[in-house]
C-alpha cells in the first residue's frame, strides 16, 4: 500500500530489528503475513473451584489486511480475547505474536510502547480530551510516543475519513460519528499492525453506523490496516472477512463473509442449549 513506510520492530528477545526481512521472514520466526497469532492461549481469573476460565485455549493466526468479527455470547470470553491479542491482559498460558513480535511477557514499558507505535484501537467510547483540537488528538499516540507527527500523513488521514475542514475543531462541535472518526483516524496514523475495535458502533444510530464500518472496511481494503473488532451486532459482523464466535472460552465457530441474516443465525445456534463444545477449526 502506498501509505506504508518501513519502521523499527522488536524482535522476539525484546531487541530491536530491521523493519523489513528478506523473503518475508522475521527473525524470530515469525511472519510478515501474518498479524496477529494466539498459541494455546489461555486466561484464568482466580484459583480453585472459583476459578473463571475465560479463554480456554485459544489457536489463531490473522493476515495481515484482513477484517476479522469477533462475536459470541455474553461471557464468551470475546473482551478477554481482545486484551489478550492486544497486550492489554496477559494470558495465564500461551502465547501471543503481534506483526512477528512475541509480546507474552514483555515488561509493561516495552507493551506501552508497542500499543504506542504499532497498534490502533477504537471503542464505543470515543475517548478523545475535549481539550484537544481534532489534529492534536490525532497526533497525540505519536507525540506520546516521542516522535514528531507526520503532518501530511495527518492531513491524508482526515481528508480520506471526511475530516479535512475539522482539524482545528474540538470534540465537542462535533456529532457522534464526528467523533468516531476522528477516532479511527487517531488509530490509523501510526500505520499500525493492527487496529483493534471494541464495539466501535455500540453509541452509534444505525446509519452513522454503516458510515463508520464502510470506513474501516476501507481501512482494509484501500489502506492494507488490519482490523480485528469485537461487535454483538450481525449487521456489523456482516462488514467482515470472516466472524470467529466464541463459546464458552473457546472458538466455537468460524464463518467466511457472510450476510447479517447467516451471521445472528450462527450466533442463535451458538446460544441455544443444545449447543456443544464442537469448536470447529480456527
Amino acid at each position: 500500500m502506498g501509505l506504508r513506510r518501513t519502521r523499527t520492530r522488536h524482535d522476539d528477545e525484546g531487541g530491536l530489528g530491521a523493519g523489513t526481512y528478506p523473503g518475508g521472514a522475521h527473525p524470530g520466526g515469525g511472519t510478515r503475513g501474518i498479524a496477529v497469532e494466539l498459541r494455546d492461549v489461555r486466561r484464568q481469573y482466580g484459583r480453585g473451584p472459583a476459578a473463571v476460565h475465560a479463554l480456554r485455549g485459544i489457536d489463531l493466526a490473522l493476515p495481515r489486511g484482513s477484517f476479522t468479527a469477533v462475536m459470541g455470547p455474553s461471557g464468551s470470553g470475546k473482551s478477554t480475547f481482545l486484551q489478550c491479542a492486544a497486550g492489554l491482559d496477559h494470558p495465564t498460558t500461551g502465547s501471543v505474536r503481534l506483526g512477528g513480535t512475541k509480546i507474552t511477557g514483555m515488561n509493561e514499558t516495552r507493551l506501552t510502547e508497542l500499543r504506542r507505535t504499532r497498534l490502533g484501537f477504537v471503542f464505543q467510547a470515543f475517548n478523545l480530551l475535549p481539550a484537544l483540537t481534532v489534529g492534536q488528538n490525532i497526533e497525540l499516540p505519536t507525540r506520546l510516543a516521542g516522535h514528531r507527527p507526520d503532518r501530511r500523513r495527518t492531513a491524508e488521514i482526515l481528508g480520506r475519513l471526511g475530516l479535512a475542514d475539522k482539524t482545528r475543531r474540538r470534540p465537542a462541535e462535533l456529532s457522534g460519528g464526528q467523533q468516531q472518526r476522528v477516532a479511527i483516524a487517531r488509530a490509523l496514523v501510526n500505520q499500525p499492525d493492527v487496529v483493534f475495535a471494541d464495539e466501535p458502533t455500540g453509541a452509534l444510530d444505525t446509519a452513522t453506523a454503516a458510515e463508520i464500518l464502510s470506513l474501516l472496511r476501507t481501512a482494509v481494503d484501500s489502506l492494507g490496516a488490519t482490523v480485528v473488532m469485537v461487535t454483538h451486532d450481525p449487521a456489523a459482523a456482516a462488514y467482515a472477512d470472516r466472524v470467529l464466535f466464541l463459546a464458552d472460552g473457546l472458538i466455537a465457530d468460524s464463518l467466511p463473509r457472510a450476510d447479517a441474516a447467516r451471521i445472528a443465525a450462527r450466533m442463535t445456534s451458538l446460544t441455544a442449549p443444545a449447543f456443544s463444545h464442537t469448536g470447529a477449526a480456527a
